[in-house]
């Protein structure tokens, strides 16, 4: 009697002793983050809006390569291939440690979902729109930065600048290389569905080497017919988001479009190309203080080499050309070159420096959205609250980056 006893005892003991290893191997909790800071010279900021008074200036500039973050994310196995997933980021200024957002904890990102590998992946929360997800694997940002590598005042949001609330996405699996992603960020406005509402829409497809994806997405300001853009509005970080000298003079507008198609081929594991073009379009309203479409045509290339494993080199450059529209006789025109220099310490640690120039030709319109202006240069989307004051910009940046 005794010996069955201890018997079993030890089995059960043995169950509960493997039962915590299942749980652990099924559920997942991960925290994350990045710490990335560099030193930034420019040859000339001011305030933006301004075409006087720019000054040379050296900054710390913090997150210049990918942006300082702290998350969580999380993953329970459900059964039959199901599992729950959720996501928690918040940005922070890593040089005096402020939060990116005030009163918004998770500001970056905060979702919720299902995935399967057969069904596809279902998310509600604040996240990158789809748009951005179809597109993302051949942004220059992935070499350039966003910071410096971003087309003008990143206004094709190709970096994660733009951010959505209250959204539902739908991503495919992927079948035969083709992937398919919807969103549509509910406004919730009582008796109007379109109100301050968001909705993007990508395919992406990858063979081999080469891989293409487009995208289109639609901001709705939730101040009806225009003007000042609501902070209720689905796409908001406590206003408007991606403002620059670019688009300054269209901020009142009822809406934003944006279609971009990006592509790419690796010739070796070493070596590989991208391509980009995009289309922006600031839709007017009777609020609005412009009054005709704003329209920006954006073509872009980046090469990107690796050397004995540790270097990546890139290189890229982008042409942006806006439309006659608004009393404006010569559109705006920005022509930018990109360079950058990453050194690998360990798979989680680099340094690295970036240069890049941008020269700005033609006429856009200043902050009251009816005043004609000279164009002036913004680099990238790290600049867009300081652009130039004058047509040239330059600037250097010289950083570390940790990830953990």
């Amino acid at each position: 009697m005794n010996e069955k006893i201890r018997l079993v005892a030890g089995v059960s003991a043995a169950c509960f002793a493997v039962m915590p290893n299942l749980s652990q191997a099924q559920n997942s909790v991960t925290l994350y983050g990045v710490m990335d800071n560099a030193i930034a010279w420019s040859n000339s900021q001011t305030t933006l809006g301004s075409t006087s008074n720019g000054k040379h200036n050296i900054q710390m500039a913090p997150g210049t390569w990918d942006g300082s973050k702290f998350g969580m994310r999380g993953r329970e196995d459900l059964g039959d291939g199901f599992a729950a997933t959720f996501n928690l980021m918040s940005r922070f200024n890593s040089g005096n440690g402020n939060a990116q957002f005030a009163n918004a904890m998770f500001g970056q990102q905060a979702w919720v979902g299902l995935t399967h590998p057969a069904y596809g992946t279902l998310t509600l929360g604040r996240q990158l729109t789809s748009y951005y997800w179809m597109i993302a694997p051949w942004s220059p940002t992935n070499w350039l930065t966003g910071f410096s590598g971003a087309h003008p005042g990143d206004l094709d949001n190709f970096d994660t600048i733009y951010k959505t609330s209250n959204t539902v996405q739908y991503t495919t699996a992927n079948f035969y290389g083709l992937t398919a992603s919807g969103s549509y960020a509910l406004g919730g406005v009582p008796g109007s569905l379109n109100t301050g509402a968001s909705w993007s829409a990508g395919l992406q497809y990858k063979l081999g080497a080469f891989g293409i994806g487009a995208g289109i997405e639609r901001f709705n300001n939730a101040t009806p017919g225009g003007g000042a853009w609501d902070v209720n509005s689905t796409a908001s970080s406590a206003g408007e988001q991606g403002i620059s000298a670019v688009t300054n003079g269209y901020k009142t507008s009822a809406a934003q479009q944006r279609i971009a198609v990006t592509g790419g081929y690796s010739f070796t594991q070493n070596f590989d190309v991208s391509f980009s073009y995009s289309n922006v379009q600031y839709i007017p309203g009777i609020g609005s203080s412009f009054k005709s479409l704003g329209v920006w045509n954006t073509f872009g290339a980046v090469a990107h080499v690796r050397v004995a494993t540790v270097w990546d080199f890139a290189a890229g450059y982008s042409y942006t050309r806006a439309s006659k529209a608004n009393g404006i006789t010569n559109g705006a025109q920005y022509q930018q070159g990109s360079l950058a220099e990453y050194y690998n310490l360990s798979k989680r640690t680099g340094i690295y420096m970036l240069q890049a120039y941008q020269r700005a030709n033609g006429q856009t319109l200043g902050s009251n959205g009816v005043s004609i202006i000279p164009a002036t240069a913004t680099i990238g989307d790290g600049f867009n609250s300081t652009p130039s004051s004058s047509r040239s910009m330059v600037t250097v940046a010289a950083g570390v980056i940790h990830r953990f």
